[in-house]
């Protein structure tokens, strides 16, 4: 396969890249032109939120073109198509692309995952893996949760599942009723079933996140249920953990610390540490809230309704 490398400014970068998926390329990526040059300068805006500025002062596109593409006609029709003269976009070059096995490659990306004592996150193509301590294994007591990366949020790896994990497999009643919102992959709803929680209901706005955790649930063998928000019915959980980020955690903080029964435990991540404080605030009027353990920059927030 090959690659198509075109050089544009900031405000041409995402026309340009636009037109060239119209002009039938396989995928565009933007770089910064001047990579590992003192010019060099990162773009990154806060978790959660896009940066205000959305590509460098010189940059590079580079387009994936399809076999047998002729790389001067996708040229010329996505300079048409973005309103550039290609006489002064400078034109164009032509990179190889080596052949691999791109599945593989992406595979060993995504190993098994140690969370706490018990708990093993465990991509389908570890299943047999002899470093990983099987679950059937009475001396390890290991739990296997088998996940492959998918379009939902939560592998595993990411600090705020992490500490979600371990504070489920550390401090979950037995038998505890369990709402996970927000709940992407599955991946703490189906933790609390193999750690022994009970009826356990799993949401998320986005309806590929409550088809990814049905799917997950069923490779899993667990038995819970996966919804959008709508259809989730009136009732309070004695264990609510939503992994979010700060903001949305702040606007849900009524209706999330409605669902937790009296006496119940609520559970929050996807916050970073310099903005615990303020996340602890928007929920003082129903639960006291402080850091149950912090990792990487992120905590994770826990309150018990009295």
């Amino acid at each position: 396969m090959r690659e198509l490398v075109l050089h544009c400014l900031e405000a041409q970068a995402e026309a340009l890249s636009d037109a060239l998926l119209e002009a039938g390329v396989l995928s565009v990526s933007v770089e910064d032109a001047d990579l590992g040059t003192d010019a060099e300068r990162p773009l990154f805006g806060e978790p959660g939120t896009e940066p205000d500025v959305q590509a460098w002062e010189r940059n590079r596109v580079v387009a994936l073109l399809p076999d047998g593409a002729d790389p001067a006609q996708v040229y010329e029709q996505a300079m048409a198509g973005a309103g550039l003269d290609p006489i002064q976009a400078g034109g164009w070059t032509l990179r190889d692309v080596p052949d691999a096995d791109w599945v593989r490659l992406t595979q060993s990306q995504f190993g098994p995952i140690h969370i706490a004592r018990r708990l093993w996150i465990v991509p389908s193509w570890h299943r047999d893996d002899p470093a990983v301590p099987g679950p059937s294994a009475p001396a390890e007591d290991a739990i296997h949760i088998e996940l492959d990366p998918g379009l939902a949020f939560g592998t595993g790896s990411h600090p705020t599942t992490h500490l979600c994990l371990a504070w489920l497999e550390a401090e979950l009643p037995a038998g505890a009723t369990v709402l996970d919102y927000g709940c992407g992959s599955g991946i703490l709803a189906i933790a609390a079933r193999k750690l022994g929680a009970g009826a356990t209901d799993a949401v998320d706005i986005d309806p590929q996140a409550v088809q990814a955790t049905a799917d997950n649930a069923r490779v899993n063998q667990v038995d819970l249920q996966a919804m959008l928000p709508d259809a989730l019915g009136d009732g309070t959980y004695q264990v609510v953990v939503a992994n979010i980020l700060s903001n949305p955690l702040k606007v849900l903080a009524p209706m999330l610390a409605g669902r937790v029964a009296a006496g119940g435990q609520l559970v929050l991540s996807g916050v970073l540490e310099r903005q615990a404080d303020e996340v602890a605030a928007a929920y003082a009027p129903w639960l006291a809230m402080s850091v149950w353990q912090a990792r990487d920059g992120w905590v994770c927030l826990h309150g018990r309704k009295t």
